[in-house]
C-alpha cells in the first residue's frame, strides 16, 4: 500500500466540506417536474422555466440584497472563519461574501430565512460591538473582533443574551464552508487532485483512512 500524507484533520475537513456543500443547493430548485410541451409543439424547443435553468446561458435570476456596508463586515468575518494558508487563499480573494450575498437573495423559503438570519445577525453584531467598544465590528482591531466572536461561536460558552448572535454565526459558518470548499482554488487544501491519470494499477484506499472510518475487514 502506498504511503499517504492525508491527516486525520484533512479527512474531517473533507467530510465537513462535503456536508456543507450538499446544503448549498436551494430546496426545491430541481423538485418540480419539467413542464410538458403543449399539444402540437412536438419537436420544438421549450423556453426554460425558473426551475429549469439554462446552464449554457447563465443569467442573474435575482437581486443581491446586502448593502456595501454589510458586505464589508461579511468579508472580514469570512476571513476570520477561514484565514487561508499556503494551500488555499482567504475567502476575500475568491468572493465568498459575494457568494453569500447571492445565496441569501434567492427566492426560496430556506434562502429567505437565511437572509433574515444573516442581515439580522450583522446588525446585532454591530450593536454588540458598539456597546462594548463604541465601534462597529469591522472597525475593531483583530483581537477585539476575536473576543466578540468567541462569545457566539460555541453554544457551550455563549451567554443567553447572545442567542441571536449565536444563531447568526452558526449559519454564517456553514455558508462560508460550503461556498469556500466548493471553489476550485481550495481543492488543493482538501487533498483533491481532480481527474488525473494514475500510473499503474489503482492503489486503493490508504490503510489509515480505512481504519479511521472503521471499515477494516470490509
Amino acid at each position: 500500500m502506498n504511503e499517504t500524507t492525508v491527516s486525520r484533520r484533512d479527512v474531517f475537513k473533507l467530510i465537513a466540506a462535503a456536508s456543507a456543500a450538499g446544503a448549498m443547493r436551494p430546496p426545491g430548485m430541481y423538485a418540480q417536474e419539467p413542464v410538458p410541451a403543449s399539444p402540437g409543439t412536438a419537436g420544438t424547443a421549450r423556453k426554460p422555466t425558473f426551475s429549469d435553468p439554462d446552464f449554457q446561458n447563465p443569467a442573474l435570476l435575482w437581486e443581491k440584497p446586502l448593502t456595501p456596508g454589510e458586505l464589508g463586515t461579511l468579508t472580514v468575518l469570512c476571513d476570520i472563519i477561514i484565514p487561508g494558508d499556503d494551500l488555499a487563499p482567504p475567502p476575500s480573494q475568491i468572493g465568498i461574501a459575494e457568494f453569500i450575498n447571492e445565496w441569501v437573495g434567492a427566492p426560496y423559503p430556506q434562502n429567505r430565512e437565511d437572509f433574515a438570519v444573516i442581515r439580522g445577525g450583522l446588525a446585532w453584531l454591530d450593536t454588540r460591538c458598539n456597546i462594548l467598544h463604541s465601534k462597529p465590528f469591522r472597525d475593531l482591531v483583530p483581537n477585539q473582533q476575536t473576543l466578540v466572536l468567541d462569545g457566539i461561536c460555541d453554544p457551550r460558552n455563549s451567554p443567553p443574551e447572545a442567542a441571536p448572535g449565536l444563531r447568526f454565526f452558526l449559519k454564517l459558518r456553514m455558508l462560508v464552508l460550503g461556498g469556500y470548499y466548493s471553489h476550485s482554488k481550495t481543492w488543493k487544501s482538501l487533498g483533491y487532485v481532480g481527474n488525473i491519470p494514475i500510473a499503474g494499477p489503482y492503489p486503493g484506499v490508504p490503510d489509515e483512512i480505512i481504519k479511521l472510518l472503521g471499515l477494516e475487514g470490509g
